[in-house]
């Protein structure tokens, strides 16, 4: 009874700083303006994708996550896949849209870079160059098998962070760590609880997405209490927090291969 309420209280004290870490660094849009309606919300370019047409020749992929719209911005985010093979000159973007019309998972719903109802994206994954045409492939293909495309829950899942998952699990070439704080990608139907992990590179067990825990090589230890997920991820060095996702060295996947460099 004790162990169990030190163990209560380690997490209670880790959830706090975790809230009030993100409280302080407001992932939300820094214009107020941009906050009061997400019809009149800022959906402009970042500025941070590579220009799809002076790398004409190269094969690029990259996966985002901005902060939620509104409140949820300070607990959670949502993610997307854009991509383009070697002689398009224009990207294709995917991620899942909780309103609107079925099927959920949409393309080209905003600008590939696009700033996620005024925050503005982080970089998770970028591989450029040799393979990734091949890499590609195997992404439309998660895209096409996705097992919820009728389906949509903020929470627990399934939802966007359970799609981006998804094509984790099935193209660990990818090497996509999603964070702490992408509630959701952890979703598992109750019947079954035991799988791959969201980065391909690891086991997980999962009951629906509110209890269980993940070992990889990519997101480390991590366990999930009521979608909430503490652990340590030991690839590069940080604390796995909700609310904040990481606290600690940033973890972006970059492979930018050359025909020269290619094994």
């Amino acid at each position: 009874m004790k162990t169990a309420s030190i163990a209560a209280l380690g997490f209670s004290a880790l959830f706090l700083l975790s809230v009030g870490l993100s409280l302080a660094n407001d992932p939300r849009p820094a214009e107020p303006g941009e906050a009061r309606s997400w019809r009149t919300a800022a959906r402009h370019s970042a500025g941070i994708a590579p220009d799809p047409v002076r790398l004409a020749d190269t094969a690029i992929v990259q996966v985002y996550a901005a902060a939620t719209y509104g409140w949820r911005g300070y607990f959670a985010v949502h993610p997307w896949i854009i991509y383009k093979r070697a002689g398009d000159t224009a990207y294709r973007r995917y991620d899942v849209i909780g309103w609107g019309s079925r099927p959920v998972v949409r393309r080209d719903y905003a600008v590939p870079d696009g700033l996620w109802f005024g925050a503005t994206p982080s970089v998770l994954v970028d591989h450029r160059g040799e393979g990734v045409d091949a890499l590609i492939d195997d992404i439309e293909a998660a895209i096409e098998s996705y097992p919820h495309a009728d389906e949509y829950r903020s929470y627990p899942g399934p939802n966007s962070n359970t799609f981006l998952a998804h094509i984790g699990r099935e193209v660990p070439a990818l090497r996509l760590d999603l964070p702490a704080n992408a509630i959701g990608k952890d979703y598992r139907p109750v019947t079954r609880p035991l799988g791959v992990s969201p980065s391909g590179s690891g086991v997980q067990v999962s009951l629906l997405g509110l209890l269980g825990f993940s070992v990889g090589l990519e997101e480390g230890l991590e366990l999930n209490l009521l979608g909430l997920n503490f652990g340590v991820d030991v690839n590069s060095p940080a604390l796995r927090l909700p609310a904040i996702g990481r606290l600690g060295l940033e973890d972006v996947t970059v492979s930018h291969r050359t025909a020269a460099s290619a094994p």
